[in-house]
């Protein structure tokens, strides 16, 4: 049984502790916060809404059995949804008529198929072929019919949109129009848009199904962008030669820094000082004061020897872009740290074993190195994935050869002048979700990396 005194030490500390632990999630929250409400807004019909909502249409549950109903009527999947031959699709809309509207008498919705194109950028170029071209909507018919005691009535109307040609579409627009003193108060699926000052309830497509709801802005990042020269999905490239490169420079980084830095930390020759005083100028010199020479090296080659393997120039290709970075001073500086952490009688024992510095290398101090390695891939990876001002220079085209960033800058010439904000940031978010994962799986190695190798904060 603990004394008073203890019991009131034992909530002072658990008070302590979860004072610690709030500020700690504050902090979390301040950090993340951005990010998440980002993610939050790639999923809006439009993102820049004012004020901001928190749960969005798409979030709600009901929405997502109603997208995969629907999508499965419209003849397609339930996940990706489509409009195709045969098809019948009913739906319900229901207003509140206000006294004043009501006593005028009851008018039924205009229901319309418009001939709409999903947004700006590419999709506004889109040929065809459309759903209007087959859709037929029967006439709206009462369902149900409620009146209140203020003269307000509740009326539901039924139709439906039948297929009456012969090509599948992927999408089944619908806009409602009402009068005036109508106001909406649900429908089969909610709408993405209320215009005209609520008489226009707008649906991007009614057969979404799950995915092209929930997440239609990411969607539109994936069908609409196709290389015009090679028919290639622009969004898909651009990832996959992002990829390429951040994992061959990660490669590359690994094993020119690695020996390296075992060079500078346990070897003794001549000039290893300069060397490290060299490298370490190159950390102080930014990047903008090289930017011109290494454009020239370059693009003369690497001094003419690209004309050995038939690159006249090094520009407008991967191999240039990769040469370029193959390890960076950073890197190496890294790696000397950790190394010079390891006792030097690990490197005595091996050669009092007969192992040359090479095998000493790989078989003794490398295991060690993993923490320094996984911090050293977190870091690379991370660098070469977000890089735009380098790629962007030295990748002009055609648009295949983009990488993902200098590829969303695109997205803001495309998009971005007609304020179709959605896709830009479906795209962003999309570019960042690699990082976050990197970090989450490797977290361990990089906080224990960058403790070794002296790097903190």
């Amino acid at each position: 049984m603990p004394s008073p005194d203890a019991a009131a030490l034992a909530r002072r500390r658990w008070a302590r502790a979860g004072a610690v632990y709030l500020l700690l999630l504050a902090f979390s929250l301040l950090f993340i916060g951005p990010f998440l409400f980002a993610v939050l807004s790639s999923l809006k019909d439009n993102p820049t809404e004012w004020p901001p909502r928190l749960d969005p249409p798409q979030l709600e549950p009901r929405n997502w059995a109603a997208a995969y109903r629907l999508g499965k009527l419209g003849g397609g999947s339930g996940w990706f949804g489509a409009f195709a031959p045969g098809a019948v699709v009913p739906f319900e809309v229901t207003y509140r008529v206000t006294p004043e509207a009501a006593a005028q008498g009851i008018t039924t919705p205009d229901v319309r198929v418009p001939r709409r194109v999903p947004g700006a950028g590419a999709g506004a170029v889109r040929l065809g072929p459309f759903a209007s071209d087959f859709a037929e909507v029967s006439p709206p018919e009462v369902a149900s019919r409620l009146v209140h005691t203020d003269g307000s009535v509740v009326v539901t109307w039924r139709f439906t949109v039948r297929h009456t040609g012969d090509e599948t579409v992927d999408r089944l627009p619908l806009d409602v129009l009402v009068p005036r003193g109508y106001e909406f108060v649900g429908a089969t699926l909610s709408p993405n848009r209320v215009e005209r000052l609520g008489r226009v309830q707008s649906w991007n497509s009614i057969t979404p199904g799950v995915i092209p709801y929930v997440l239609y802005n990411y969607t539109r990042v994936f069908r609409e962008n196709y290389s015009r020269t090679t028919g290639k999905n622009l969004f898909l490239t651009w990832i996959g030669n992002s990829l390429w490169i951040a994992v061959v420079k990660v490669l590359t980084t690994l094993a020119f820094a690695s020996l390296a830095g075992y060079a500078l930390a346990r070897l003794r020759f001549p000039g290893r000082q300069a060397v490290f005083l060299v490298m370490l100028f190159s950390m102080m010199v930014p990047g903008q004061v090289t930017f011109i020479s290494n454009y020239l090296v370059l693009r003369d080659g690497i001094f003419g020897l690209s004309r050995l393997w038939g690159m006249p120039t090094l520009l407008n290709s991967f191999t240039g872009l990769i040469l370029s970075g193959l390890v960076g001073a950073s890197a190496v500086f890294i790696m000397k740290q950790f190394f010079e952490s390891l006792p030097r009688e690990l490197d005595e024992a091996a050669r009092i074993d007969g192992a040359s510095p090479l095998v000493t290398f790989y078989r003794v101090v490398l295991p060690l190195a993993r923490p320094a390695l996984g911090a050293l891939t977190i870091l690379t990876f991370q660098g070469v994935w977000n890089e735009f001002f380098w790629p962007l220079v030295v990748l002009t085209s055609p648009q295949d050869k983009f990488t993902l960033p200098v590829g969303l800058l695109m997205f803001r010439r495309t998009y971005g002048v007609a304020f179709d904000w959605g896709p830009l940031l479906a795209g962003a978010v999309v570019s960042a979700l690699p990082i976050v994962v990197l970090f989450v799986v490797f977290q361990r190695y990089f906080v224990e990396g960058i403790s070794f190798s002296g790097l903190k904060g």
